[in-house]
């Protein structure tokens, strides 16, 4: 299958296009400039010129494949509801020329907010109309469904290895800058999570099967606690680890505060059952102890 990726040439997206081109695919990934697409022709893979924002280029690269697995994001917090419509935008565009072709557009999206806090959100729950984060990606992938694209929607949690840990990332930032590793009240709160060795397998399945309107769990474990998380960090960083308020929260982590505080588990059984896909780690504790604090 002729596969066009976009995020291709991100963290969890080489490895996609890795996964992909292993499984006999070929892959045109998505790059802003020559030097954004060295990754990709280094990998074996095709270059199509374009960004987010550039909706023509959106729509040539998906109309030329037979498949699309969007990945990319512009993870700019401080611009949130800004790049969650560019992104919305952009999920339009490529629907547009697939509809009625049945092939196969996989959108991602993200685990968290999916059901109120301490329930374990699986691949049945659909999202609420009210969300705490204003990213529209998965309603807009299930409105493509309902208008003849034969699109599925991808669920991540904080996707880890011993460089990146989705959110965690950030956190380990905040704890730096503040000189103390912090958790909200008690630290129960659970994040889901997944080693990005097991992401790109998932992808490329689901491309396969290539089901309308199915949601995916890319997850690998359930839950890690946010006090786990805080108190590894701080190991790491040889910081105080410490308990803040509800109130203190924003204060502290800034934009983080409004997933630092929500408990947020995810299973992935429909998943490993509909794909025959196995996670096998490592964990998101272990990726972090593994990592360089300096």
């Amino acid at each position: 299958m002729r596969v066009f990726v976009t995020g291709a040439t991100g963290f969890i997206g080489i490895r996609v296009v890795t996964e992909l081109l292993k499984g006999g695919h070929q892959v045109i990934g998505l790059a802003r400039s020559d030097e954004g697409a060295k990754p990709l022709v280094e990998a074996g893979a095709g270059v199509h010129r374009g960004s987010l924002e550039d909706l023509d280029s959106l729509r040539s690269g998906a109309e030329a494949a037979e498949g699309v697995i969007h990945l990319a994001f512009i993870h700019n917090f401080s611009k949130f509801k800004e790049n969650s419509q560019t992104d919305q935008r952009a999920i339009e565009a490529m629907g547009s020329v697939l509809a009625g072709s049945k092939r196969p557009l996989i959108v991602t999206a993200g685990t968290s907010g999916v059901v109120s806090s301490g329930q374990v959100a699986t691949e049945k729950d659909v999202l609420p109309a009210e969300v705490p984060h204003p990213r529209l990606s998965e309603q807009t992938a299930l409105w493509l469904v309902a208008n003849g694209v034969s699109a599925s929607v991808m669920r991540l949690p904080q996707v880890h290895d011993t460089q990146k840990q989705g959110l965690v990332t950030y956190a380990v930032q905040v704890a730096r800058e503040k000189g103390v590793s912090a958790y909200v009240g008690d630290g129960k709160q659970r994040w889901a999570a997944v080693s990005v060795n097991d992401v790109a397998s998932v992808y490329r399945l689901a491309l396969e099967r290539n089901e309308a309107g199915a949601v995916y769990h890319a997850v690998g474990e359930e839950g890690v606690s946010m006090r786990e998380i805080a108190e590894v960090i701080g190991r790491g960083l040889k910081v105080p680890v410490v308990s803040i308020s509800v109130e203190e929260a924003s204060k502290h982590f800034g934009w983080l505060a409004m997933f630092a505080g929500h408990d947020s588990p995810a299973s992935s059984k429909i998943t490993q059952q509909m794909l025959g896909w196995k996670p096998t780690g490592p964990g998101l504790i272990e990726d972090l102890e593994g990592m360089r604090y300096e």
